[in-house]
């Protein structure tokens, strides 16, 4: 049976591949992103989509990923770079290889730490790396 929110052991988690963690990162980004921006805007949902979009982008990750990669763990790093040096399915259209596999690195710790239940970690990265961002 599937539960909502259902977290897993860090030993279950590094035996996932990091692909799979990039997936799940993915999501949680995207909904961080999606998130901040209604309740920060009264825009309507064609250009929040073009915001979020450009944010969630291979681009846009690996510019957020600059201020938050100094603030991993060492676990976290470890995790970092199996996403980034993993042989990916697919090529970026929009981004360099470099920013799609750094980006591709950040989405697995996010999908680690949140397949691990580690959801204040997540929050820590992407309000220091938000903050960041707004100055």
């Amino acid at each position: 049976m599937f539960n909502l929110f259902t977290t897993v052991s860090a030993e279950h988690a590094r035996n996932i591949s990091p692909v799979t963690l990039a997936f799940v990162g993915d999501a949680v980004y995207s909904l961080y992103v999606r998130e901040r921006l209604v309740l920060s805007s009264d825009l309507k949902t064609g250009e929040l989509q073009k915001l979020a979009s450009a944010e969630v982008s291979a681009h846009g990750q690996s510019g957020f990923l600059e201020v938050v990669l100094p603030l991993f763990t060492e676990e976290e790093l470890g995790v970092f770079k199996r996403g980034r040096n993993a042989k990916k399915a697919t090529k970026s259209k929009n981004a360099s290889v470099a920013e799609y596999n750094r980006s591709t690195g950040f989405e697995a710790v996010l999908g680690y730490l949140y397949l691990t239940g580690r959801y204040e970690r997540i929050s820590e990265l992407l309000s220091a790396g938000q903050e960041s961002a707004e100055k």
